[in-house]
């Protein structure tokens, strides 16, 4: 705290001694706030100082020249104005300044990425040759300057520092497949950061992504892409189709996803060691497996005014999935014998999300929603093994599992300034879980009440932006045999230094609890090998993670860079751990160690639109130290990727790689998994998109996923490859169409749909 309120008294003495000029940026056609506008402060033609307007289209210029100048004002699309600034001392509110739109162009002129920080958020303006070079929103992802957000292209993910963000599309909470519809020349503008906003701290996403898309008239809209292996089953799709008219639109979407894959081998080297008993094992399996998902969804959404919103959406995920495991193992205690194992699952989530906005004024909004959801998963599991004397011991898991849950959710916010703001809110979630293990009868049933309630402060004080939210979460579980009450607090603290325009400098803190699952605390053990029972442990304690950053970054024209430093402090933290329980049989569960700590540093640097060239390179350097009863464990790795790509016309080429980096749980010591491609694309009009992948280039082993463990109890070595991946070539096709667009709609805290399980699947 100390430390703070130097920072502030410091921030708020220069910012005294200087002449503030401020205002608001609108568009003369609709009074719409102009985000991005350039504002620069001149002298007889010299540029002296500026600033860039922010998502409400204020900008604030600090200056000690008190000599008359003039604001110029432009941005592509509009004409650009001139305001003349007197002479004096004082600050200076120039209150609303209107911009005049320009002649509309046929084809994006900007040619590099205009880019702001604005209330802890990086704000990103796509530039015209970013999107130009991208069929898809991960192919633009790939190319912005957003330090510690990966996009993989191969597998078609986005993470923020190796986790799932929370990813809003208009301010609607969206999935990964939403996502994937957007098309680049669609979006508007993007805030990110990669702290996660006190609205979804308790959710375990890590970042924050916010998708605008340009504000468009009356119609609808048209995408299709799919994606296909020439030798290997591999097939992906999304479909999307909107109408909007009036106050109402509709929307429905599939996007399936199928893989059918034959050549998986599994590697495996390990000991089970006790206090009487010690067995060596050697296996080596062929592991096909295959899976087919449908996700649908339906959705309706009202407007009935300006100030008021209401939607319903119906979304059904369905998918079946099959794994078997053919293989031979080398024995110490038993000799050498074969294995026969096979599990098989199906589910089926149906939903309905109900949700309505209201903003009385400016300054204040509600909202609420609820969301029912069912769910169905039937898993079925059977490890046999086969003696060399004729005989053979099947270990069966066969589970059906039923969820009905309902979240809630209700969350105002005001604004006391356009310096100052407030939200808070509260959300519950109530879920019944039935489990029926059919080889034992057991039917265990399960229930939790699940309560968050947050507040949420931002201040703008000069060109520091502080912002503090705090939460409380109250989770109370029982079952048949036991119940558990947790109460946690999430807090963060994050302040952002707007040094000019080309430094900026942020540092924050979070504390993160993270509670046990019901999974994680189910109390139903299965024996799965003839040495192995596993189960839940219903003791575990609340994992708690104490995080520190400090994030420099620089831009000039078409180049950036950011330094990442971190460290977390880990206490409780959760990994899995086997016992020996006697009589050749060892016990694995979740388990607590005493302590995890990791440091990481980071440094990207991004350059673009020269000549059509472009690149974002990333280079991470992590350092692991975990610990428990009797034992600690350090690592050090290093990890990277990078994305050159070059435009040309209708025809694009690029190329990504990615340096996997290894990582540290507990004892258990595993690598990202590895991946490269190149990419051809060729667009041969408005509505086409055709390309060429060539995936796991030279590499006839294709996806690698090596691991360790080094725990006494249980050393291993583990080496999976999937050989239909290596060399592996996929076309992707693309068509979009629109005649109009979908109108934007407004902040919603919530998914559509509640995946939770009490299921602990082997």
């Amino acid at each position: 705290m100390r430390l703070l309120f130097i920072t502030l008294f410091i921030t708020s003495f220069l910012s005294s001694s200087a002449r503030e000029i401020y205002g608001r940026v609108l568009s003369d056609a609709d009074s719409v706030a102009v985000v991005g506008a350039e504002c620069r402060l001149k002298i007889d033609g010299r540029y002296i100082d500026g600033a860039v307007t922010d998502v409400d289209g204020l900008f604030r210029i600090t200056t000690k020249d008190n000599n008359a100048l003039v604001l110029e004002i432009g941005l592509v699309g509009f004409s650009t104005t001139e305001v003349v600034v007197k002479q004096g001392g004082g600050n200076l509110n120039l209150g609303d300044i209107y911009l005049t739109s320009g002649v509309e162009l046929s084809e994006v002129t900007v040619t590099a990425n205009s880019m702001i920080d604005a209330r802890g958020r990086t704000v990103v303006y796509p530039s015209g040759s970013d999107v130009k070079s991208s069929s898809t929103s991960i192919r633009l992802f790939e190319k912005l300057p957003l330090d510690g957000l990966s996009a993989n292209p191969v597998n078609r993910t986005i993470t923020v520092d190796g986790g799932t963000p929370v990813i809003l599309i208009d301010g609607v909470p969206s999935s990964l497949d939403d996502f994937q519809a957007v098309s680049p020349k669609d979006i508007e503008r993007i805030e990110y950061s990669r702290i996660t906003p006190a609205r979804y701290a308790d959710r375990g996403a890590t970042g924050f992504i916010n998708i605008t898309l340009k504000k468009r008239n009356d119609g609808g809209e048209v995408y299709l892409w799919g994606r296909s292996a020439v030798a290997t089953a591999f097939v992906d799709g999304n479909l999307r189709a909107s109408y909007h008219q009036g106050p109402s639109q509709f929307s429905v979407s599939y996007n399936p996803s199928w893989r059918n894959y034959k050549k998986v081998f599994d590697d495996n080297f390990q000991s089970y060691i006790g206090d009487d008993f010690r067995v060596d094992l050697e296996e080596h399996d062929r592991n096909p497996f295959n899976y087919f998902s449908n996700p649908v969804q339906m959705r309706y959404t009202l407007s009935p005014s300006s100030h008021t919103l209401f939607s319903a959406t119906f979304n059904v995920s369905e998918g079946t999935n099959k794994r078997r495991y053919y293989g031979s193992t080398s024995d110490s205690v038993l000799g050498d014998y074969s294995n026969h194992n096979e599990s098989s699952g199906s589910n089926i989530t149906p939903s309905l999300d109900l949700y309505v906005r209201h903003d009385f004024n400016d300054k204040n909004s509600i909202e609420a929603q609820m969301v029912g959801t069912l769910g169905f998963d039937d898993y079925r599991r059977t490890n046999r093994y086969f003696y060399p004397d004729g005989t053979d011991n099947s270990y069966v898991m066969d589970v059906d599992s039923r969820r009905r849950s309902l979240i809630s959710e209700i969350s105002y916010t005001h604004s006391f300034s356009d310096r100052t703001s407030l939200s808070a809110g509260y959300q519950n979630t109530v879920s019944h879980n039935r489990n029926r293990y059919i080889t034992s009868e057991s039917r265990p049933v399960l229930t939790e009440n699940n309560n968050y309630v947050y507040a949420s402060l931002g201040q703008q004080i000069g060109p520091v932006y502080l912002w503090l939210s705090t939460g409380a979460k109250l989770f109370w579980i029982r079952n048949d045999h036991n119940k558990r009450h947790f109460i946690r607090n999430l807090s963060t603290a994050q302040l952002s230094w707007n040094i000019d325009s080309k430094w900026n400098v942020t540092g924050a803190f979070q504390y993160s609890p993270s509670i046990p699952t019901l999974a994680q605390l189910t109390d139903n053990p299965q024996q799965t090998s003839p040495y192995l029972v596993s189960n839940g442990n219903p003791n575990l304690k609340v994992a708690e993670l104490f995080t520190y950053r400090l994030m420099p970054s620089f831009r000039y024209k078409k180049f950036s860079s950011t330094i990442s430093l971190s460290y977390t402090n880990g206490r409780n933290s959760v990994f899995n751990d086997l016992v020996y329980l006697g009589d050749g049989k060892f016990l694995s569960q979740s388990v607590n160690s005493r302590r995890l700590n990791t440091y990481v540093g980071s440094l990207s640097l991004r350059v673009s639109d020269i000549a059509g060239f472009g690149a974002n390179v990333a280079v991470q350097v992590s350092h692991f130290e975990t610990g428990g009863e009797g034992w600690t464990h350090d690592l050090t790795s290093v990890c990277g990727y990078m994305i050159l790509w070059w435009n040309k016309g209708p025809w694009t080429l690029s190329y990504w790689r990615k340096i996997p980096g290894k990582y540290l749980s507990g004892h258990y010591v595993g690598k990202d998994e590895n991946g490269d491609a190149l990419s051809v694309e060729f667009r041969p009009s408005k509505h086409w998109n055709i390309g060429l992948d060539w995936m796991y280039m030279f590499d006839k082993k294709g996806t690698r996923y090596p691991s360790w463990n080094y725990s006494s109890v249980n050393p291993s070595a583990n080496r999976r490859n999937i050989t239909h991946n290596g060399n592996m070539v996929v076309i992707n096709i693309q068509y979009t169409v629109d005649f109009g667009s979908i109108f934007r709609t407004s902040n919603r805290s919530l998914n559509n749909s509640d995946y939770g399980s009490s299921l602990l699947k082997m």
